[in-house]
């Protein structure tokens, strides 16, 4: 059974948006550790949550916030100071590449197949099945260029040995 989508918009009911924030929050925070783990990237989250007093602040981070902070900062800088648009541009199609690319591979999870169409479904198997094309071609063209090698190896090792026959004859029989 599919989860009814909601529409994004702030929630009236101020002890509702607390509920939702809190499970959303535990949701976002072990997300950013499987990306953590899997893509081996320092994370830093900060949540402010001002439906309560005091503001809460929630945090994670991979390594220490401030670390990260830093790191951002630097490399922020460092984009500042580009001299091409273009490798400015390169980063954004990059990101955006990953971004698609991490939404796609969400959907191959089986809880999230189960909401997809049948056109994106066979969009999605299409999808896989040339991947699978391009992984075996690769490998056949691996596969060949190593008999070819070998190949050449055998070829090397054919010539070698005849001329150590040669020798051999050449030394027993001394005219």
């Amino acid at each position: 059974m599919a989860r009814e989508k909601i529409k994004i918009k702030k929630i009236a009911n101020v002890a509702a948006r607390q509920v939702t924030l809190t499970k959303r929050r535990k949701g976002l925070f072990k997300k950013a550790e499987e990306l953590s783990i899997l893509c081996d990237a320092q994370i830093g989250l900060l949540i402010i949550s001002s439906s309560s007093t005091p503001i809460n602040f929630f945090n994670y981070a991979t390594t220490s916030m401030k670390d990260i902070i830093e790191r951002y900062n630097l490399h922020s800088k460092n984009l500042d100071e580009f001299e091409q648009p273009s490798e400015l541009q390169l980063v954004r199609d990059s990101n955006k590449e990953v971004a698609e690319k991490s939404h796609q591979l969400r959907r191959m999870r089986k809880e999230e197949l189960q909401v997809l169409s049948i056109d994106e479904l066979q969009r999605l198997e299409q999808s896989m099945e040339a991947g699978l094309r391009r992984i075996t071609q690769k490998k056949e063209e691996k596969i060949m260029r190593e008999v070819n090698q070998l190949q050449e190896k055998r070829m090397q090792l054919l010539e070698e040995n005849k001329l150590l026959r040669q020798q051999v004859v050449e030394i027993s029989n001394p005219d």
